[in-house]
């Protein structure tokens, strides 16, 4: 190891947010963990944690303790890839944060596709569980991020920006699936809606379509969950409103089917992949984003395909 034993330790506990879980996953005893800590505030000069009945909580001093710790190990991690792929050509490791309904749709797909082609290749995917996707790329936990309405944020870069339109998803025996092409919003809602929750980016997106109609729409589920929502369309209970994208799968297995909205109704779901800005890609993600971005973009080309895209719209590097 090239840095101290004491970073591995500190980072852990952050994560678990205690001394107790924090030594139970690293396997060493809490007073080995709890000394590290002491060791390294004597040397900084200040409390890095503050010390609460239920675990612990960094202080500033702490917050910035942490930055400079998961830049160290993020960079070491790139050395041993690095170091790796002198002796094993295109090995490495990748970390991605992503939506919950990317998990379950097209990116199984595409991860099989690559780790097929670059079987030493080594990804982590997490999902964002309903939060948000960018913090774990700020604070370095993961490479890459990849969501919906991302605003501009200082210390992110944009590798690439996708705008995907928000359509219905319904049930292939649904009258409104007899039609192929974009369909009424009007007719839409007068069938029972399970809606993204309040709040979301998702459901904002869905309220401005829905907003110019003279008509109070209350739907009959609202979730966080977009895998509870189609699961619900397959059961009949009514149907939903998703970016293509959260239905591809089910859409391919012919489970569910996508309309677009006709153009008065339209709204677009912005979709970025995005980095930390000060962190160079190492050359394994490097590879990863390459194989992602083409991917994503004959994706997209195969929506239009479809008619579920409209034609103009298309990833921008």
């Amino acid at each position: 190891m090239l840095h101290s034993r004491k970073l591995v330790y500190i980072n852990e506990i952050v994560r678990c947010g205690s001394i107790r879980k924090a030594a139970a996953r690293l396997n060493v005893a809490s007073s080995a963990v709890n000394r590290q800590i002491l060791a390294l505030e004597e040397e900084l000069g200040a409390p890095i944690f503050e010390r609460l009945p239920k675990g612990l909580r960094l202080t500033a001093a702490g917050e910035l303790c942490v930055e400079h710790i998961r830049d160290v190990l993020k960079n070491y991690e790139r050395l041993e890839g690095r170091i790796r792929g002198l002796k094993t050509p295109q090995a490495g490791k990748v970390s991605l944060v992503t939506t919950v309904g990317l998990a379950s749709g097209p990116l199984p797909a595409i991860l099989a596709g690559f780790v097929a082609e670059h079987p030493r290749m080594q990804i982590k995917l997490r999902n964002d569980g309903g939060s948000t996707t960018i913090n774990p790329v700020l604070t370095g936990e993961v490479d890459l991020g990849l969501g919906f309405n991302i605003p501009a944020t200082p210390g992110i870069r944009t590798l690439a920006n996708f705008d995907v339109p928000v359509g219905v998803v319904l049930p292939p025996g649904h009258r409104l699936a007899r039609d192929e092409g974009p369909v009424d919003l009007v007719e839409v809602v007068q069938e029972p809606l399970i809606l993204a929750q309040s709040g979301t980016s998702l459901r904002n997106i869905i309220d401005l379509a829905l907003a110019p109609l003279p008509l109070l729409v209350e739907p009959v589920v609202e979730t966080n969950s977009s895998e509870l929502m189609k699961q619900l369309v397959k059961a009949g209970t009514g149907l939903t409103m998703l970016n293509p994208l959260d239905a591809v799968a089910e859409c391919r297995r012919g489970e569910l089917i996508f309309r677009p909205l006709t153009e008065a109704h339209i709204r677009h779901q912005p979709m970025k992949l995005f980095a930390r800005a000060r962190a160079p890609l190492d050359s394994a993600t490097s590879l990863f984003v390459e194989y992602l971005m083409q991917e994503l973009l004959a994706l997209v080309d195969d929506l239009k395909a479809r008619g579920h895209i409209p034609e103009a719209i298309r990833g921008q590097a």
